[in-house]
Order: structure tokens, then sequence, then C-alpha cells
């Protein structure tokens, strides 16, 4: 599994993780460079997206 964590915010996920993106982008956060993406967590991201944290871990897992 990646090093990707759930308190980890999407933008330190997307500078290290850049293939992350699409990733996210498809699970519908679209909004990758606005400065929530610089202090909100993946959880509290998918959290206020409606989303399960266990569905995108799974597919963050296989970066």
């Amino acid at each position: 599994m990646a090093d990707i964590t759930k308190e980890m915010t999407i933008g330190e996920i997307l500078r290290a993780y850049p293939d992350a993106a699409p990733i996210l982008m498809e699970a519908g956060m679209h909004c990758l460079g606005c400065p929530s993406a610089q202090g909100e967590s993946l959880e509290e991201a998918v959290m206020v997206h409606g989303m399960e944290i266990n569905d995108i871990m799974e597919k963050l897992s296989a970066l």
C-alpha cells in the first residue's frame, strides 16, 4: 500500500503522489487546487463529498 493516510491533506497527497489526481477527480473531488485542498485532510474531504474513506483508500493503495 502506498504511504497515503487519511490524515494527509489533499495537497500533501498530490505533491507526493501526482498520480492520485485522476483517482480523486474520478471520485468527484474536482477542486484539487483550491485552498481547502491544502488544509483539509483526505478523510474530511471524503466526508464533505459524501463518500466512504475506505473506498478511496482502496483505490489510492494501488499507487
